[in-house]
């Protein structure tokens, strides 16, 4: 194992994103006496937010916002636009996977650990404290005016290793905006395969696991 850094998807893979992006849809639609269900929000967000990330690159506030209008749009709610910034504002309390902490831990003990994340700096600076743990550096949509899966983040990475993909491990949980596009770069990948989503005939990862701890041992990290 030639890796020095061990990069991470942050939203999905450090971090509960669905829980949080459909809680907070879910209290700013009672407002408005609104009940939204968990499996339809998620799956209008999904659809709808690599649809605004593909267009001309505005900071990730702005991604959230127009997600949350035409989300709220395709769910039949009425969301006034002055109110689209409440996903924004709650992404900082978004809960950290019980695994998370404990085995960033571990692998700071052999490893630099670095984040790319379709983020703006300071809202990624409220995850980072609110997961507790320091990384040694971290490349955002903000950094690079760009959205993953293009290749801009990971090229980026690259570059901060020197330039040599041989030291850099590329572990995250979505298969489109990182395991594929990172595979395509030559990096070794890690599929953080938190919901046991089946390949469906997408080239294998470097590797496969179902949380962080499971990396950890992989790694042989104690």
């Amino acid at each position: 194992m030639d890796w020095e850094t061990i990069t991470f998807d942050c939203y999905g893979t450090l971090v509960d994103w669905e829980t949080g992006i459909f809680e907070a849809f879910r209290d700013a639609a009672a407002i408005d006496a609104i009940i939204l269900g968990r499996a339809e929000v998620l799956a209008a967000y999904h659809d709808i937010e690599a649809e605004v990330e593909e267009e001309e690159y505005r900071p990730y506030r702005e991604v959230l916002g127009e997600v949350a209008l035409r989300v709220a749009e395709r769910l039949g709610w009425k969301l006034a636009p002055e109110r689209a910034g409440f996903l924004a504002a709650s992404l900082p309390d978004w809960p950290v996977f019980d695994d998370t902490r404990a085995a960033l831990e571990r692998l700071k003990r052999r490893f630099r650990i670095a984040i790319l994340s379709n983020v703006d700096d300071d809202l990624l600076q409220a995850t980072i404290e609110r997961i507790a743990v320091d990384f040694d550096w971290t490349v955002t949509a903000q950094q690079t005016r760009s959205y993953k899966p293009a290749p801009t983040h990971f090229l980026e990475a690259i570059d901060r290793v020197g330039g040599d993909r041989q030291r850099l491990l590329h572990a995250a949980c979505s298969y489109y905006h990182d395991v594929r596009p990172a595979k395509e770069l030559g990096l070794k990948t890690v599929w953080v395969n938190r919901a046991v989503e089946p390949l469906d005939g997408r080239p294998r990862p470097g590797h496969e696991v179902r949380d962080l701890l499971e990396l950890a041992d992989w790694l042989g990290v104690e």
